[in-house]
């Protein structure tokens, strides 16, 4: 599409009151995914920024597409007078939940068991909405370029900060996916392949229903309880107990975006113990993974990250002497 449609279409999502940024210029030739990134990628993400990109540094804080997602008239003007960026809406800071059908990709593309029958993300979420006693009320509506929809629902006011979730993988089902806080859509007006993505149907977003709502709450945090580590009771051990202590109430208070980022460092400075044989890598995912799981973190993230740690720690080990005063 000219720049010019393309900037009239992002500032018009900007009047909505929703943040938009660019997206990379459409190219036949692209895949999927990489037709439908940001066109500024960071090398970093909120979790793991080490101030290497300049935005970043600038800042003093991780600066990405979600933080560079804009209602401001000036700025988008600026950006889109450079290409025929396309058009990318950031959820989180718009205040939006979109849930997103999407249709099968090629002929073995078929629904499990439990959506036997269904065709598409159409048909899951009408299932859902009967399972669940709910409905399907009109709400501005987009169409995808490979035919999909993108239902936009304002996010609820109050309760939990929504984020994002994929088909089956802890979502509602085959071909739904949710985006919100750290998620983001290709705008109509766009194309990702030669492919326009359309309004269906133009009108204020309806509130999120509460029983999609219900559906997508995060499942409460469990309570922080300490793993027994075995330790010598001189020194030493009350000296290893106090280092554990500390990389813990550092995880438990980092804050949100940080997180990650925090279990990697405690990680790392356990791995450095652990090292030195004054405790074992069990002894290490013992005691951070469930003061990670107790802030919202991901059994399968935190195993990563855990591991990660450690294999940086061990190549710093640290020594204790008997009576537990570091070498």
């Amino acid at each position: 599409m000219p720049s010019a449609d393309l900037l009239n279409a992002a500032l018009a999502y900007a009047a909505r009151g929703w943040h938009v940024f660019p997206l990379r210029p459409d190219q036949p030739t692209a895949g999927e995914d990489e037709a439908k990134r940001p066109a500024f990628p960071n090398r970093c993400t909120a979790a793991r920024c080490d101030r290497a990109d300049p935005r970043c540094r600038a800042a003093g804080r991780h600066v990405g597409w979600e933080e560079r997602a804009t209602t401001d008239p000036g700025r988008i003007r600026r950006a889109w007078a450079a290409r025929p960026y396309g058009v990318g809406i950031a959820c989180g800071p718009s205040g939006l939940l979109v849930v997103d059908l999407d249709v099968p990709k090629h002929a073995g593309d078929v629904p499990p068991p439990l959506w036997a029958g269904a065709r598409d993300g159409v048909d899951v979420l009408a299932a859902l909405a009967e399972r669940h006693d709910g409905t399907v009320d009109p709400t501005y509506t987009q169409t995808t370029g490979r035919g999909g929809s993108h239902l936009f629902y304002r996010h609820p006011d109050n309760g939990p900060r929504l984020g994002n979730t994929v088909g089956e993988r802890g979502g509602l089902g085959w071909k739904v996916d949710t985006k919100s806080r750290g998620g983001y859509v290709v705008a109509a007006g766009s194309t990702v392949n030669s492919r326009p993505y359309t309004v269906a149907l133009d009108c204020d977003p309806a509130p999120l229903p509460g029983w999609l709502a219900g559906l997508l709450a995060p499942a409460a945090r469990p309570v922080y309880r300490p793993a027994p580590v075995t330790l010598p009771p001189d020194r030493r051990g009350r000296y290893i107990a106090a280092a554990i202590r500390r990389q813990v109430d550092h995880l438990t208070n980092a804050p949100e975006g940080e997180r990650n980022h925090t279990l990697f460092a405690s990680a790392v400075a356990l791995g450095q113990l652990a090292a030195g044989g004054a405790l074992t890598e069990d002894d290490v995912f013992a005691v951070l993974e469930p003061a990670a799981l107790s802030i919202g973190l991901h059994h399968g993230e935190i195993a990563r990250t855990i591991a990660s740690g450690l294999r940086v720690g061990v190549r710093q080990p640290r020594y204790l002497k008997t009576m537990g005063r570091a070498a």
